[in-house]
């Protein structure tokens, strides 16, 4: 008679040899090297339920995130190792694995208290990308603790890829960088108006207010942002040229802005939006007035634009990541010509390490402001994500578009001059 082998087995054996993980179960079985850098402990009967239940990243999250299982060691290094194990198994190894494990495990879990109802259960709240629905998307991940994000941010309070001007850069000075180039690519001088949508804590405002003499407005949905940002504006000194408000980008009022960034918005527009975002945002600028559009995109235009499951249960409820190419083909048929566009996403990879470094530095003040469970979602979600980066699975771009003067003038440099 065979004998079922022991849950650590059988992890090792569909992991295969020579994985640098220590494997230890609540059944009292070990497997992989003692001496290995990283660890995962599966430490309850319910960690299997979460894994049989949803194969996948959506399973593996929902043990993750109610601690049942553990990893210890380096949270993005075991991710590469099971990423690249993922990437080779067949779907016989994860039938195997799943009889394996056994059906006893198999059954129905409660969700945890982080995860939201899937994307057609979420329908009663309004439909995908509504004004209600966007808002109450925004709210979820933005105003979770503004505590929180400064432990995880830094002192930038910036939610955004930053540039990197040198290998030795810091975090700081990279968003600072970052800001900077943002503000010369859209040719900032003082006396100049900038909309900045989707403006986060603030960080592109106070930047091009303080350092290039312009009069900024800033609008976020989120109102944990706004509070903040606006404290940060007076703090600065800068509250006869600077303004941060609790508004909907399609909320905004005034025109003739001279510039318009948006930094991390456009993900959560939609692919069918886009032509209206656009054009919004070309009705607010004057003529060579310009745009700058800073948001992750897909590596091609095949892919699906939604995110995936844990992406969207966990992180940015309704996301959605087109290519750079229908990024670029919005703009184009909808006010804009296009100008330039830059992919960043190296640098994207850099950032998240320094959110994950600064996030495992603060981690028992964390879990104290926002919970374990909420702390455990970021840190898989940014591990992840720099892996993504890294693997070439999803890219970063600006975009530079210019809304063309009646006489077909652009007001751009005949060449880019702000690397200058």
């Amino acid at each position: 008679m065979s004998t079922r082998p022991g849950i650590a087995q059988v992890f090792d054996r569909f992991l295969g040899p020579g994985i640098p993980l220590a494997i230890t179960a609540f059944d009292g079985t070990r497997s992989g090297p003692a001496d290995a850098p990283a660890g995962i402990e599966v430490s309850s009967p319910d960690a299997l339920s979460y894994l049989m239940s949803a194969p996948g990243e959506l399973g593996l999250a929902r043990a993750y995130v109610t601690g049942h299982l553990k990893v210890s060691g380096d949270l993005y290094s075991t991710l590469n190792t099971l990423t690249a194990q993922q990437e080779r198994a067949r779907p016989q190894d994860t039938v195997r694995l799943l009889r394996d494990l056994g059906v006893g495990h198999l059954h129905r879990m409660p969700l945890p208290p982080e995860e939201l109802p899937g994307r057609s259960r979420r329908a009663v709240n309004g439909l995908r990308h509504s004004r209600t629905r966007d808002r109450q998307a925004i709210s979820r991940h933005y105003d979770v603790s503004n505590r929180f994000y400064e432990m995880v941010l830094g002192p930038s309070m910036a939610y955004t890829c930053a540039c990197f001007p040198s290998p030795e850069a810091s975090l700081e000075q990279a968003q600072e960088h970052k800001f900077d180039l943002a503000c010369r690519k859209l040719g900032l001088r003082p006396g100049m108006r900038l909309l900045d949508v989707g403006c986060g804590w603030g960080g592109m405002v106070v930047h091009a207010a303080r350092e290039y003499g312009v009069r900024a407005l800033g609008v976020t949905l989120s109102r944990e942002q706004a509070t903040w940002g606006q404290k940060e504006i007076v703090a600065q000194g800068l509250t006869e040229v600077a303004e941060i408000r609790h508004l909907d980008y399609r909320d905004v009022s005034e025109s003739g802005f001279d510039a318009v960034s948006s930094i991390g918005l456009t993900e959560h527009i939609g692919a069918r939006n886009l032509p209206s975002y656009f054009r919004f945002l070309a009705s607010r600028l004057r003529p060579e007035g310009r745009l700058l559009n800073h948001c992750i995109t897909r590596t091609n235009s095949r892919e699906p634009h939604r995110v995936g499951r844990f992406i969207d249960r966990y992180v940015f409820p309704d996301g959605e990541l087109e290519g750079v190419g229908e990024i670029v083909s919005a703009m184009h048929d909808n006010g804009f010509e296009v100008r330039h566009s830059e992919n960043l996403r190296e640098h994207y990879a850099r950032t998240l390490a320094a959110w994950c470094a600064n996030l495992d530095a603060n981690w028992d003040e964390a879990v104290r402001e926002a919970g374990a469970g909420r702390a455990r979602v970021w840190a898989l979600y940014m591990a992840a994500s720099r892996l993504s980066f890294e693997r070439h699975q999803i890219e970063l771009h600006q975009v530079i578009g210019a809304k063309i003067g009646p006489d077909g003038s652009s007001g751009m440099p005949a060449r880019p001059d702000w690397d200058g």
